[in-house]
């Protein structure tokens, strides 16, 4: 996740952040070798189609199976850690043609953060994200086509440029800027310590087993006052007892 949220959200029990020394030694160790996550994402849907592609004589378990190592060595660069032929949906009917929704989904996940970023500055905490991908995304579903979704919120039509920006920005950089969202986020107050009523407009229940933790119905409809009736809960019936 990104820096920003995980100062702001990722913190241990007195409240304190993660450290940004162990944020940046994921970013160092994750973010130059990212690319090759892509090659191997986009090496499955292109297998698949040369898959589908292939006279039906020449369908065999040989063919098939070279077919495989020709694609990973034109797309990854090399026979892959995770052999093609081990992702299960290609071995499956029910998902076939279906493992390019994973591309296309990151690219407009790429192409979403882009257009806040760009348009109302940050995502982490920010009042605008919450209402627009709403009106955006959620609320037509089904209604509209993907891609018309994508491109009404975003101003422009469905490509990988957003990804591929993410994947080009030069290491250090990449450690600056996400070095001065986690100092922003690091100073404000850790989430929940703070007075103030949380209502879903929904109930939850907290349960373990038949057991009921907490119930916002009986917090007074405050799903931070049921939470902390939930960390109590843990608290007491595990880390305490360790």
């Amino acid at each position: 996740g990104d820096a920003g949220w995980r100062a702001r959200y990722a913190r241990d029990r007195d409240g304190k952040a993660v450290p940004w020394e162990l944020v940046e030694e994921d970013l160092q160790s994750t973010h130059p070798y990212k690319v090759f996550g892509l090659r191997a994402m986009i090496a499955v849907p292109y297998f698949e189609k040369a898959l589908y592609e292939l006279p039906e004589e020449k369908v065999t378990a040989e063919e098939v199976k070279k077919l495989a190592d020709e694609v990973e060595m034109k797309i990854q660069g090399g026979l892959s850690g995770r052999p093609l032929l081990s992702v299960p949906h290609l071995l499956a009917d029910e998902a076939s043609c279906y493992y390019h929704g994973y591309v296309l989904a990151e690219m407009a996940v790429q192409q979403t953060r882009r257009y806040f970023l760009k348009e109302h500055g940050n995502i982490v905490d920010n009042p605008k994200v919450g209402p627009i991908l709403e009106e955006s995304y959620w609320k037509p579903g089904n209604s509209e086509l993907f891609l018309d979704l994508v491109e009404k919120l975003t101003g422009g039509p469905l490509t990988g440029e957003a990804w591929v920006e993410a994947l080009k920005v030069p290491l250090e950089e990449k450690l600056s800027k996400e070095k001065q969202d986690y100092e922003k986020m690091v100073a404000l107050p850790a989430p929940g310590s703070q007075e103030g009523k949380v209502d879903l407009d929904m109930r939850v229940r907290f349960v373990d087993g038949d057991t009921v933790i907490a119930d916002t119905k009986e917090a007074g409809d405050d799903f931070l006052a049921a939470c902390k009736q939930f960390e109590k809960y843990i608290q007491e019936k595990y880390l305490l007892k360790a």
